[in-house]
């Protein structure tokens, strides 16, 4: 998946339709429309064969390529929702919509949904300032949109270049955070990834929209999607709560009703997905100038025990499945917790990327939370994935029942006051500075921060560093304060064969009692 172009184009594209006034949108044409009855459509469509949706001239749209979709200009004062005399409404926030290019080609049906009725927005070419040679006027009228987002609020300075909220291409959708950048996305669903059957991308085919009369910025956004690929069907829900306070980022609440056609070897339920090139560790293969570049540096998971696991990502050399066994996890996350600028020194600002949160509401049951890591030679490429894969076959005919929420923040909602997070971790030569290095001998140091708990420990006491591995041999554990500063560093060598893959895990522990959250790893050994 190239994130540079399947997913970019939530920022450069948009598109909107001109509705002539509020009493054109209870036209004849107008149908009956409700969740409920939308999941009733989707549980039928899985009783019947797969039909593609349209993909309007294909030969057309390959020519719309990244600098093409550019030169497609949307002219804002016809937004949705954007208090504009001609729109039909008075406030909201503002609706645009994608127009179709090469990396979004295949037509969604757009909505707009009022008193229980819903009436299709159509495509109109003379929403765009399109150049006379562009290949996007070779498009038939009902071409349709590839896609929407929604802007900030229509009294705010900057709503006209400032989205929040965009989705578009397959099932993909993502939100700004609270420090005003977009970086990894969700999906609605996933299908057979890293599996030995092709992975399939299911489309978001249908949306329909909803912003209530008098609406205040608190307001939710209400948006229903029908999903629909040739293994899968679903209905979704999303309430999405923006408000004016941006430093709250994105808040959906979620609930989808998702029906199998066909048997699916890896059946991914609430996924993420994010770009992990290098850190500060792991990076001796690299050829970058920058320190990091990611745009989330951890997976985060509360187990349903209460346990805190921090696992920092990896670009390894081939496709890696890690599977985190739990029963009603409390939550789980690919978190940015890395906020530094100058450890990244780029100006696509990656330390302000989002960091994205799963708040289960309905318990997810028994199963496991799958770590995807994929490897990549560049920052373009989305090479990270996290899925909630429930206990058992997923079999043609079984159905799952989902409500979550999903937090876009720059860090966790839920935070554990109670023990240290970790904050970095460093890999190099093991062995005792100043003498010989024994070969197969690495070092690990992981730092751990929180004030309120770190500054507890009394002076001259060291915590224990309690550390295993799935193979090889650990030694010199020992634990540090940093100076200039409240944080700790666990340390230990292991000794392993070249071309191991081990498990790690390891955290400090006070009085019996642990101190910090538990640091996991997957190391290979070269």
């Amino acid at each position: 998946m190239n994130r540079r172009t399947f997913l970019q184009g939530a920022t450069f594209l948009t598109g909107a339709l001109i509705l002539p006034s509020a009493e054109a949108f209870a036209a004849p044409d107008a149908q009956p429309f409700s969740y409920d009855a939308l999941i009733a459509r989707a549980q039928k469509m899985a009783g019947a064969a797969y039909v593609p949706p349209l993909m309007p001239n294909p030969a057309v749209v390959q020519q719309i390529d990244y600098a093409r979709h550019g030169e497609l200009v949307f002219r804002t004062q016809k937004a949705l929702f954007s208090g504009q005399p001609d729109t039909g409404k008075e406030q909201g926030y503002p609706l645009e919509f994608f127009p179709l290019g090469m990396y979004a080609p295949k037509r969604v049906q757009m909505f707009l949904v009022e008193d229980g009725l819903a009436t299709e927005i159509r495509y109109n070419p003379d929403l765009f300032d399109m150049p006379a040679d562009n290949p996007a006027r070779q498009l038939p009228s009902d071409a349709g949109f590839a896609g929407f987002r929604l802007q900030e609020w229509y009294q705010a300075d900057d709503w006209v270049r400032q989205d929040w909220v965009a989705f578009q291409g397959a099932s993909y959708f993502r939100a700004i955070g609270a420090d005003g950048q977009y970086g990894l996305s969700a999906r609605g669903i996933v299908l057979n990834a890293a599996a030995a059957m092709p992975e399939e991308f299911p489309d978001f085919r249908e949306f329909y929209i909803a912003q209530e009369r008098d609406s205040t910025p608190d307001t939710p956004v209400t948006v229903c999607a029908l999903l629909d690929g040739p293994s899968v069907t679903g209905a979704y829900r999303f309430r999405m709560t923006r408000g004016l306070d941006r430093s709250k980022g994105v808040v959906m609440e979620i609930e989808a009703k998702v029906f199998l056609r066909a048997d699916v070897e890896r059946l991914g339920l609430v996924p993420l997905t994010s770009m992990f090139w290098f850190g500060e560790y792991g990076k001796g293969r690299m050829q970058d100038w920058r320190p990091e570049v990611h745009d989330s540096d951890g997976l985060a998971m509360w187990t349903g025990a209460g346990e805190r696991i921090w696992r920092p990502l990896n670009n390894p050399d081939e496709t890696r499945i890690s599977a985190f066994a739990d029963e009603n996890p409390r939550g789980f996350g690919l978190l940015q917790r890395d906020r530094n600028f100058d450890h990244f020194l780029d100006g696509v600002f990656y330390d302000r990327r989002p960091s994205l949160w799963v708040e289960p509401i309905k318990p997810l049951g028994k199963g496991a939370i799958e770590l995807m890591e994929i490897p990549t030679d560049d920052e373009i490429n989305d090479n990270i994935g996290a899925f909630w894969v429930p206990e058992g076959p997923a079999l043609k005919g079984a159905s799952y029942d989902l409500h979550y929420r999903l937090y876009w923040l720059s860090d966790e909602p839920f935070p554990a006051t109670n023990i240290a997070r970790t904050v970095a971790t460093r890999i190099g030569r093991g062995g005792q500075p100043g003498h010989v290095r024994p070969p197969n001998v690495h070092h690990f140091a992981v730092e751990f921060d929180r004030p309120s708990v770190m500054t507890q420990i009394p002076y001259g006491v060291f915590p224990k560093v309690v550390a295993s591995a799935s193979a090889g041999a650990i030694s010199r554990t020992f634990s540090e304060p940093v100076p200039n500063g409240n944080v700790w560093r666990g340390n230990f060598d292991l000794e392993v064969s070249p071309g191991t893959v081990v498990d790690l895990r390891m955290y400090l522990e006070l009085d019996g009692k642990p101190l910090t959250e538990t640091w996991l790893y997957q190391f290979e050994a070269n």
